[in-house]
C-alpha cells in the first residue's frame, strides 16, 4: 500500500521521545499535522508537534482521512482508538523507563502538579507495555517499527536510516540526522541496557 494513503503515527509513552521523532520526520520533509496550541517550553525546546483532536478520536475519528500520508504524534494508550477503516505505520518510541519517570517528574514539578510514586508509575507503564505489545501483532490495519530513543542518539545513522526504509525512504536521512541535538538528551538513565523487550 502506498504511503500516502496511510497514516503515520508516532506513539510511545508520554516523555519516551516522541516529540524528538516528530521533528526528525519534519525535518526530513514529511507533512506533520499539528495545531500548535502546545508552544514549545522548557521540557521540549523544540516544541510538541501535538495535534488535540487525537484525544477524541474514540468518539469523533473525522479529522482521520486528512491525515492520510501525513504524520501525526498520538500518546501510546489512545492507540487502542484508531478505528480499523484506516491503515496505519506506527513508529513506536521506546526508552529506558528510569528516564521516562525522570523526565515526567521534572516536568510535573515545573508544572506545580504533583507526580504519582515512581514504583507506582512504573509498574502501570509496565503493565501498558506489555498489553500493548501483546495487541498491536494482531492488528492487520498497522505496521509497527519499534525505535530505541537511547540508540537514537548512540547509534544515529543506523536509527534513522531505519525510520527512513520504513516509511519507504520518503524522509531524508541527511536532514532528520540534523534535527538531532544530544545536547538536549538531559534525563540520563545510569542503566547501561536499553529499553526493550526487558521494559516491555
Amino acid at each position: 500500500m502506498s504511503l500516502d494513503s496511510e497514516i503515520i503515527i508516532v506513539s510511545g509513552l508520554p516523555r519516551s521521545g516522541t516529540s524528538l521523532m516528530m521533528q526528525m520526520l519534519h525535518r526530513g520533509g514529511l507533512p506533520v499535522v499539528t495545531d500548535e496550541i502546545r508552544t514549545a517550553d522548557t521540557d521540549n525546546p523544540r516544541g510538541y508537534f501535538e495535534f488535540e483532536r487525537v484525544k477524541q478520536t474514540k468518539v469523533d475519528p473525522s479529522w482521520l482521512p486528512a491525515a492520510r500520508g501525513k504524520v501525526v504524534k498520538m500518546v501510546s494508550s489512545l492507540l487502542y482508538d484508531l478505528p480499523s477503516t484506516e491503515q496505519y505505520r506506527i513508529v513506536f518510541m521506546e526508552r529506558e523507563l528510569d528516564e521516562v519517570l525522570e523526565s515526567q517528574e521534572k516536568m510535573l514539578r515545573r508544572l506545580n502538579r504533583p507526580a504519582a510514586p515512581a514504583d507506582s508509575m512504573r509498574k502501570s507503564f509496565n503493565i501498558h507495555l506489555e498489553r500493548l505489545t501483546r495487541w498491536l501483532p494482531q492488528q492487520r490495519h498497522m505496521q509497527v517499527l519499534s525505535v530505541s530513543y537511547n540508540r537514537v542518539l548512540s547509534d544515529t545513522e543506523t536509527e534513522v536510516r531505519r525510520v527512513a526504509e520504513f516509511l519507504d525512504g520518503r524522509p531524508s536521512t541527511e536532514q532528520m540526522l540534523q534535527a538531532i541535538d544530544p545536547a538536549l538528551y538531559r534525563n540520563r538513565s545510569t542503566n547501561e541496557s536499553l529499553t526493550g523487550k526487558t521494559e516491555n
